[in-house]
């Protein structure tokens, strides 16, 4: 299984709770199509390898505050 069928098994919505868990589309592909094809699959983010420890930080702490508002 790879990201994308697990986030669509997570937002299928079997749990509310964890279907609305915030996701991070950490990967190799970093192509403005493969951006696209991760926000459309419900990853509120995209970032590509390598990442810099404090830039994946950053992302996170930007993804939990759009969670919280």
């Amino acid at each position: 299984m790879n990201g994308y069928e697990l986030l669509q098994q997570i937002r299928s919505g079997i749990i509310d709770d964890v279907s609305k868990i915030p996701a991070i589309a950490l990967t190799a592909y970093a192509g403005e199509f493969d951006q696209r094809k991760a926000l459309a699959a419900g990853f509120q983010m995209h970032l590509s390898k390598p990442v810099q420890p404090q830039a994946l930080a950053t992302a996170v702490a930007q993804l939990m505050a759009m969670s919280v508002n």
